[in-house]
């Protein structure tokens, strides 16, 4: 058990997953401001969430080389801290409104269903032309008959979509390095 505790001890994991935590909460917090103001939570304003996810990825990468790295931040820390915090984040955040739609409001999935159904058949004319008839109602079927757990993997796939750019570039900008071993002193 100490081994297992041990492992789990490490800094970068634990700013990593502590980041992670807020950011999940943060952006379900965001979803759910959404839904309070009147705006479809799962539409196409919703991807301003990400936002959330490049500030508290730059504060992770802020903190842990403030406090961890004593002023230096290796490119692969910046990187691991950015995907780490995207990947968890968006586990929670996607459970959360899976959790939402499937206990609180139903209407919200259904919602974005009918959205997504909206879009397929307004792109009808252009899709046809490289989709067969027989491909675009299966995929007309296939996304009429999703069910919320679907949220789930689209979050996680959006989001580290959606965030492999900026977490590159949060890590070029923080990173920091020692080049003090490179030089020859004698």
């Amino acid at each position: 058990m100490k081994n297992i505790i041990a492992y789990f001890d490490k800094p970068l994991l634990k700013v990593s997953m502590a980041f992670s935590v807020i950011t999940g909460f943060a952006a379900f917090l965001f979803f759910l401001g959404l839904y309070f103001v009147g705006v479809p939570p799962l539409g196409s304003v919703r991807s301003l969430d990400m936002g959330i996810y490049v500030i508290l990825i730059a504060g992770a990468c802020l903190y842990y080389r403030k406090k961890y790295g004593h002023g230096f931040l290796h490119l692969w820390e910046a990187l691991t801290i950015g995907y780490f915090v995207t990947c968890v984040a968006a586990m929670i955040n996607g459970w959360l409104i899976y959790l939402f739609v499937t206990y609180v409001d139903t209407s919200v999935f259904n919602e974005y269903i009918t959205n997504a159904l909206a879009v397929l058949d307004a792109g009808r004319k252009t899709q046809t032309a490289y989709m067969m008839d027989d491909e675009f109602n299966s995929l007309y079927q296939t996304i009429k008959s999703n069910k919320p757990s679907i949220l789930i993997s689209n979050e996680i796939s959006q989001r580290l979509l959606m965030a492999i750019i900026p977490i590159l570039v949060i890590s070029l900008i923080f990173r920091k390095q020692d080049y003090g071993v490179f030089q020859d002193k004698s």
